[in-house]
This record gives C-alpha cells, structure tokens and sequence, in this order.
C-alpha cells in the first residue's frame, strides 16, 4: 500500500467541510490554515482562514482517487494533463513544522516566466507586461517589461501588485 498526498480544490469556503468528510471516510487530510483578525461592524475576531483558499491535502492510494471526488464539497482532484500531482512528504512536513512555529505564514503569487501580468496597485497600475525573470536577490519580486512604453524595460515590481492575464 503506497499513500501519497495529492492536492484537492474545493468549491469556494467549503474547505473546512471537505476535511471533516474525508475525516468521516478514514482519509488522512490537511488543511493549513492561518488566524487573522476578522472585523465586522459589531466586533472583531481572530478567525482561522485556509493558507491556500479552494486547497488542502489528501493522503491516499492514487487508485481510490474517485472517493476524494464523491466527497461533499469537493470540486476536483489538481491534474496535469490526466495524472494526478502528488505533493511530495517533506513539503507537506515543511508547512505543518511551519505552522506549529507559529511562523507569519501568507501566500504569494506564483509567475513563471512568461506569464502575461498586470499591475494591480502602485504608482504603475493599469501597465501590462510579461514576466521576464525573477529578482536574484529577492524572490517575491519579479522583472517584467512593460509592454506600454514600447521598449524593452525592465521594472521591479512586488509580487503582491501583479496579477495573471489568462489568455
């Protein structure tokens, strides 16, 4: 018997409630999650909130995939092409180790080189233009260039202000 742990998307806010039923199913699940402060008109609350939203883990035979997909609340099972991706052990280690740190955890964008983007905030919002390269000395910066000034410049742009153009 060879568990392995793949990736499931959930339908939106539905995470908590697909770990509870594959829990009820004997399946190994996990979902990080993350407090943050919640406000609302009457009160504030730390809340947890997945690290990755519509995302958590299941460890399971890849040939019982179809139990993940007859599960409340399940969207899909994360595929390239028609092989399920697995997650390898130690990532999934590496996130628990750093959650029980308490370590400020948050998500980032990932790019990869050739992405169409677009600047979201900043003094250049509204500028499209294709990830080039990743800053050497500082990973969540990215280079692109700047397809509106029709020359081939380089900007440095934090991840946080870009967002992916689907073609």
């Amino acid at each position: 018997m060879s568990l392995k742990w793949i990736a499931i998307r959930s339908k939106p806010r539905s995470e908590k409630i697909v770990s509870i039923e594959l829990s009820k199913k004997n399946i190994e699940s996990f979902l990080p999650t993350v407090k943050k402060h919640q406000k609302w008109s009457d009160r504030k609350k730390w809340v947890d909130f997945p690290l990755f939203p519509s995302y958590l883990f299941a460890k399971i035979e890849l040939k019982d995939s179809i139990y993940i997909l007859n599960t409340r609340g399940v969207s899909t099972i994360v595929k390239f092409g028609d092989r399920v991706i697995t997650i390898d052990e130690k990532v999934v280690n590496s996130i628990r180790l750093a959650l029980e740190g308490e370590y400020d955890l948050h998500p980032i964008k990932f790019f990869t080189i050739g992405d169409r983007v677009s600047v979201i905030d900043g003094p250049m919002k509204g500028a499209v233009g294709i990830v080039e390269t990743k800053h050497k000395n500082d990973e969540n910066r990215l280079i692109i260039k700047i397809e509106a000034l029709q020359q081939a410049v380089a900007v440095h742009i934090n991840s946080e202000y870009l967002e992916y153009i689907k073609d």
